[in-house]
């Protein structure tokens, strides 16, 4: 049995309504858990970028990223370890103003940790820190120790590879190239 770990799915389509479930269906199927899910507008017009986290075993990886790149509105689908990655993710926090400001420890805790304090009300503090999806939940863990946490949440990973060539544009350009090909 290979081992499980995090992949990382950047998926690219055309703007059609759908296509996000008929992604997250291809998961379903093959019981395999989404961890998390971003999608946004890519540097592409008319082209949506979807980064999908899923803990799972390269084999079941390649099935998966190979449905989804069937699928007709999809452009291009692609697994990666985070080594091949940069990542970030953005965690809120909105603590109790009134605990916060009864121990300085806890506004230590966010100084270290470079979070950014983004509104102070009578009621609470909004914080704000970006970064991998581990120093986000160790500040969460941090500050749930002294019980000040109101609301906690945390976003999608976004991620660009490392990688000095886009498959999405380059695959793009072959489309294009065999388009014109085929018309001429």
């Amino acid at each position: 049995m290979e081992d499980h770990k995090l992949y990382t799915l950047l998926v690219y389509s055309e703007n059609i309504a759908g296509i996000l479930n008929q992604i997250t269906a291809v998961f379903t199927r093959r019981q395999v858990n989404i961890e998390s899910l971003n999608v946004s507008a890519s540097s592409i017009p008319g082209v949506h970028k979807y980064t999908i986290t899923a803990w799972s075993n390269e084999s079941q990886i390649v099935k998966i990223t190979k449905q989804i790149e069937k699928k007709i509105d999809v452009v291009k689908a692609s697994y990666y370890t985070d080594d091949q990655l940069f990542i970030r993710e953005v965690g809120l926090y909105k603590l109790s103003t009134p605990i916060v400001l009864e121990n300085p420890e806890i506004s230590r805790i966010i100084r270290k940790a470079d979070g950014n304090v983004m509104e102070v009300n009578p009621t609470y503090i909004a914080v704000m820190l970006g970064g991998m999806t581990e120093e986000i939940t160790n500040l969460y863990y941090a500050l749930d120790q002294y019980h000040c946490v109101l609301q906690y949440t945390r976003s999608g990973r976004v991620a660009v590879t490392r990688s000095t060539v886009e498959q999405v544009s380059d695959f793009l350009e072959m489309q294009e190239a065999k388009h014109r090909s085929m018309t001429e």
